[in-house]
């Protein structure tokens, strides 16, 4: 389990970082956009559908990365308070009920949508410079296996965690600046919350 587990987190995370550098490019396109459409009075035809499709594409491909490292909104405020093997049975059962059947629905639909557009090269009707969106049903097919990969590395930390009675957390990547900040002084030892996280 714990060979698939670091697998997972692994291509999660290359995917993730990978597709996250769309963020620089969606940033160049949209202030060329502002600088043509504001100042030169010259708008492109393109730019709007462009950065529709690189955010899309960012945020599906980038949630399996997302799912590995906890990201993902929770309602916690009774979850935190339970015991890490009763977090654990909750997960696994959510897990089974509706996390797969949502993402072998999405994966299911998504290949077909993909299919359907590379079959006839579809391009966007929002803009008259005919994007091509081919390659953006792709990414909900792709960002459907990812999450299934991920979701059975999940399923296995729930299950060693019922095992064990703590968390097997991920590596750390990226850190939160203010957690870096707040962490950061000579007075802060490893106590409390840290020094538990340090333990797992």
């Amino acid at each position: 389990m714990l060979w698939y587990i670091q697998f997972a987190d692994k291509l999660s995370g290359w995917f993730g970082k990978g597709f996250g550098w769309l963020i620089i490019l969606m940033t160049f396109g949209v202030s060329y956009e502002v600088f043509v459409r504001y100042l030169l009075n010259a708008p492109t035809t393109w730019s709007l559908d462009v950065s529709f499709i690189m955010y899309g594409s960012l945020f599906m491909v980038g949630g399996a990365y997302t799912l590995s490292r906890g990201g993902h909104v929770r309602g916690d405020f009774l979850y935190r308070l339970w015991k890490p093997r009763t977090q654990a049975v909750v997960d696994l059962f959510l897990y089974v009920f509706f996390f797969f059947p949502g993402i072998l629905a999405l994966m299911i639909r998504g290949w077909d949508y993909a299919e359907r557009s590379w079959s006839y090269g579809e391009v966007s009707v929002n803009s008259p410079a005919g994007v091509p969106i081919y390659q953006f049903k792709t990414a909900m097919a792709l960002a459907a296996v990812l999450l299934i990969i991920q979701g059975i590395a999940q399923v296995f930390r729930c299950i060693l965690c019922m095992r064990e009675g703590y968390w097997r957390l991920p590596e750390e990547d990226v850190k939160e600046t203010e957690e870096m900040l707040l962490h950061s002084g000579p007075e802060h030892e490893m106590t409390g919350y840290d020094s538990e996280k340090h333990k797992l």
